[in-house]
């Protein structure tokens, strides 16, 4: 599924009213460019990422244009452990008592290099942030999203995690990972109404991670973060209800 089936989608303003949405590695780059764009269609976003200070920016960038007021989560993919994850579905469920959104944006590249010479310590370090994390993620928040009646997950895929290309790794084997992980979520909730699973293939974007990938690229030449946000809201909205196991491209190939 690519962009040309959501050309000409226009989500309404009040697209996802009522809804509460958390988005992993909301503090900068497609996270906090997301959280925006889902604050300015309605929704309550709680950022979640590992960095104190980024997340209140993006906060401050939401309540400064009058959008509701974000929940902030202070979280290290990298090594949390059972008791946050719980601290953090007891922290949704107290103060929304449901979930209708997950995105799984936070990511970690690696090293680019060969798999003969690749880093062990880097590669566990990788898929556990990029793969273990999001999966431990959804099983912790699964009751919550059960409970909003019409939930979705989102996944942050990429073209190497498609078609396996050379020195990419830990990354490119944790996309492949992600995508397996929600076609297997999507096959499970199938024929319900209550909860969706998709993924998102943001395409070439001008992030940091994307700097850290390619050092000597033009950022001229890449779209902004907020240009490829719009297949995530039409996940996250009930335009898409129906939509399930589906990987969108966020950009023509």
């Amino acid at each position: 599924m690519g962009m040309e089936q959501l050309e000409g989608y226009r989500p309404g303003t009040d697209l996802l009213d009522g809804r509460v949405i958390l988005i992993t590695g909301a503090g900068n780059g497609i996270g906090a460019a997301l959280a925006r764009a889902c604050a300015a269609h309605g929704a309550t976003t709680v950022l979640l990422g590992r960095t104190k200070a980024k997340l209140e920016a993006v906060y401050d960038e939401i309540v400064d244009v009058g959008g509701p007021r974000p929940g902030i989560f202070v979280m290290d993919l990298e090594g949390a452990g059972p008791d946050q994850y719980q601290q953090l579905a007891d922290a949704v469920q107290e103060t929304y008592g449901k979930l209708d959104g997950l995105v799984h944006n936070a990511g970690m590249l690696g090293d680019r290099s060969p798999i003969e010479h690749y880093d062990v310590a880097t590669w566990h370090r990788v898929m556990h942030v990029n793969l273990t994390a999001p999966f431990v993620l959804t099983r912790s928040l699964f009751r919550l999203l059960r409970r909003a009646g019409d939930a979705s997950v989102v996944f942050t895929s990429s073209g190497v995690g498609r078609t396996g290309k050379p020195f990419w790794g830990a990354y490119a084997v944790s996309k492949f990972g992600t995508e397996g992980l929600m076609q297997v979520l999507a096959s499970e909730v199938e024929g319900g109404d209550q909860i969706r699973a998709n993924a998102v293939n943001p395409g070439p974007t001008g992030t940091a991670m994307r700097r850290q990938a390619y050092p000597g690229e033009a950022p001229e030449s890449l779209k902004t973060p907020d240009q490829v946000v719009l297949p995530y809201l039409y996940l996250l909205g009930p335009d898409s209800r129906g939509v399930n196991g589906q990987s969108i491209d966020a950009q023509a190939s």
